[in-house]
């Protein structure tokens, strides 16, 4: 199948084989993508679920639902402490690419950043549009930003991991290599990393300390490079 744009929608606007499309949608697929009618796209609902479409007049016919093979074998879910300034953005859009599954914002102790409702739904416009782009089946959730220990205390993932910048730890690569089935959850700190009380508290919750090079990372490259390695060893 040739190229095709992506729009995503919500389940509510299918209705007997058609699309109703919101006028925000009918103008992006006219105007920016200069769809005509009976042009072909691809319709998502961000949960898995894909559909052939050609625009109308108002609307969308569906031709046909799409399989699309696009998902990481194993869930991914990124517990990153908010990084100072409009970093967060990059983090976002940079890991939907690579395929991260849920997204936990924290406040740590180190954190300088208070984010406000309107960032929240930011970085869930940066989700939508970074998986649209990217050709994903779903789009990441991004959870309200809440304190770490309130965080890894909810989580239940098979497999976390607690990525720390000095100590002798087991490298990312070499812990994923053991973690096959079900799901992985990565915590990350900001600037300056976590502190020991923080490192005691996950230990206490079943996280691995690792390692994700002998290098110290930006608080925004460190998530990419560990989504990156978890990619690289899941799509070999």
């Amino acid at each position: 199948m040739a190229q095709l744009q992506r729009l995503t929608i919500a389940v509510s606007q299918l209705q007997a084989g058609q699309i109703l499309l919101k006028r925000e949608q009918l103008h992006y697929l006219s105007r920016v993508l200069r769809l005509e009618k009976g042009e072909s796209f691809i319709a998502m609902d961000g949960k898995g679920n894909s559909w052939l479409a050609t625009l109308e007049d108002q609307t969308a016919k569906i031709l046909e639902p799409l399989e699309v093979k696009s998902e990481l074998p194993v869930a991914v879910t990124l517990i990153t402490a908010l990084p100072k300034g409009n970093g967060f953005d990059e983090v976002v859009r940079c890991c939907t690419e690579l395929g991260v599954t849920t997204i936990m914002p924290v406040i740590s102790d180190r954190t300088l950043l208070n984010p406000s409702l309107q960032k929240l739904e930011r970085w869930r416009r940066i989700a939508l549009e970074a998986a649209e782009q990217s050709e994903r089946a779903i789009i990441p959730v991004i959870l309200e930003p809440v304190a770490f220990s309130s965080a890894i205390s909810t989580v239940t993932a098979n497999y976390r991991y607690l990525c720390v910048a000095r100590g002798d730890n087991p490298h990312l690569k070499t812990a994923v290599n053991s973690a096959r089935e079900g799901e992985i959850a990565i915590a990350i700190g900001c600037e300056g990393g976590w502190t020991g009380a923080e490192i005691d508290k996950a230990i206490n919750f079943g996280f691995q300390q690792v390692s994700l090079g002998s290098r110290i990372l930006r608080a925004v490259t460190a998530p990419i490079v560990a989504l990156s390695v978890v990619m690289a060893a899941f799509e070999a």
